[in-house]
């Protein structure tokens, strides 16, 4: 087994590939709802702050697939951190089973000291359930990230292609896209009033995937309506449910021939399966 060294990527990622940035001393954080914005009907952004943030948080420029593990409260509302042992994550005696789920960060905001996070309310799910209740000052437990994936920004053009579950992270690589870069973004939501302003750049065009119109299979046949660019001067990202993922890292990866370089595909679930552990999905093996 390779064991990982953390080492630090610093400046501009020119490389035409993604470079990791491994962080030693993960951080564990209790934070407080400092607001909430409702962006869409089952989409809101909340803003955590607090002393443990004081300090700062590991946030690079083009890592837009940074995710924290998000710590839910106690029945009590507090929350209480959990120790790391040989058999995994234990509470303190006397609290219950601790309760964690990955989240995108959205962003950083120095200036107020405010971390981002995205949350996508449907179902019963129990990241669902508390951001549809989340209000000012109620606590959430923040752990990481582990490290930094730094995409390259040596490239003209941008395909980035998702559901409601990458939003978080396309929205925040559109936003920080050099400027001498455009992109096309298609995503995939269930139906229209969940569009939403990904961002100002002009020269970034979003298409909308409805699925109460287009049906199964809709994210793929409109990524295969967009005319890429010439050449090799392009790069595709891609995320959300890995079943739908795979005939789009096909296309790009066999019929069109791109490098694995140049095509990043995350799967951040999978239908009929609950608190997956998307680390384990394998999109871009060959």
């Amino acid at each position: 087994m390779t064991t990982r060294q953390p080492r630090t990527w610093s400046g501009p990622n020119r490389t035409g590939q993604t470079q990791v940035n491994f962080i030693e001393n993960v951080g564990r954080r209790v934070v407080r709802v400092s607001r909430v914005e409702q962006i869409t009907p089952r989409y809101r952004r909340v803003f955590l702050a607090g002393p443990d943030l004081d300090a700062g948080f590991p946030y690079v420029r083009l890592a837009p697939t940074d995710h924290v593990k998000v710590l839910f409260p106690q029945p009590s509302g507090e929350v209480v951190m959990p120790q790391r042992t040989k058999e995994g994550w234990v509470s303190p005696e006397g609290a219950a089973e601790p309760v964690f789920r990955d989240y995108t960060v959205r962003g950083w905001l120095p200036e107020t000291g405010e971390l981002v996070i995205d949350f996508v309310v449907h179902g019963r799910g129990v990241g669902s359930a508390w951001a549809a209740a989340a209000k000012p000052g109620d606590q959430l437990g923040v752990m990481g990230p582990r490290g930094n994936i730094v995409f390259p920004e040596n490239y003209s053009f941008y395909l980035m292609a998702g559901d409601e579950s990458a939003l978080p992270a396309m929205g925040r690589f559109a936003e920080e896209l050099p400027e001498t870069a455009s992109a096309r973004v298609v995503v995939e939501v269930a139906d229209a009033a969940e569009r939403q302003k990904l961002t100002d750049r002009p020269d970034v065009e979003v298409t909308w995937v409805l699925r109460d119109h287009a049906g199964a299979g809709g994210l793929e046949r409109a990524v295969r309506q967009v005319l890429p660019p010439d050449g090799d001067d392009w790069f595709v990202f891609a995320a959300g449910e890995a079943g739908a993922l795979r005939p789009i890292r096909d296309y790009f990866r066999r019929e069109l021939g791109l490098s694995k370089e140049r095509v990043v595909v995350d799967g951040y679930w999978k239908r009929g399966i609950a608190n997956l552990d998307h680390h384990a999905i394998d999109l871009d093996a060959d």
